[in-house]
């Protein structure tokens, strides 16, 4: 089984929306059984908030529900418990690393870095482009799961624009 944290600032937008857009995926390839999917913020600032309303409005959009969801803070022991820590951009990747004293196994990557990106992913909390955001996370979580799952290539197609 492969263990995946998403994490960004507050994890009410980003990370949750990547959290269940691959949920989604992996449900779709019938290979949800492989993956334990999570999401996480950095800060303290919106703990146990629901997704952000335009977010969670966003998912919906595309068939994905993500109901219950509620934001937690990363914690130490999630470097142990997670075999990828994606962060949405620099700033997560910095406090990451802080929280879980460096990266020595080389598991904290960024999510655009699977799609041969060195950008972050939109930030709909200043930008209010959720759409934007979507199409980052899509774009994001196909190319990890063609990473990871190589054998299921073309299979991880982007869903709406």
């Amino acid at each position: 089984m492969i263990k995946i944290l998403f994490v960004c600032h507050g994890n009410i937008c980003r990370s949750p929306m990547a959290e269940f857009v691959l949920k989604d995926m992996v449900k779709r390839a019938g290979i949800a059984e492989d993956f334990e999917i999570a999401s996480a913020a950095t800060s303290s600032e919106e703990l146990g908030n629901p997704v952000y309303p335009p977010a969670r409005r966003k998912l919906a959009e595309h068939g994905i529900d993500c109901a219950g969801k509620t934001a937690r803070r990363i914690r130490e022991r999630d470097y142990e418990d997670y075999d990828l820590l994606i962060g949405m951009d620099e700033a997560n990747m910095r406090n990451m690393a802080r929280c879980f004293g460096g990266d020595p196994e080389g598991k904290l990557h960024m999510l655009l870095d699977f799609a041969g990106e060195s950008a972050p992913v939109a930030d709909p909390w200043y930008t209010r482009d959720f759409q934007a955001t979507w199409r980052d996370v899509n774009r994001g979580c196909i190319a990890l799961l063609e990473r990871l799952r190589p054998e299921k290539k073309g299979r991880f197609r982007e869903r709406g624009k």
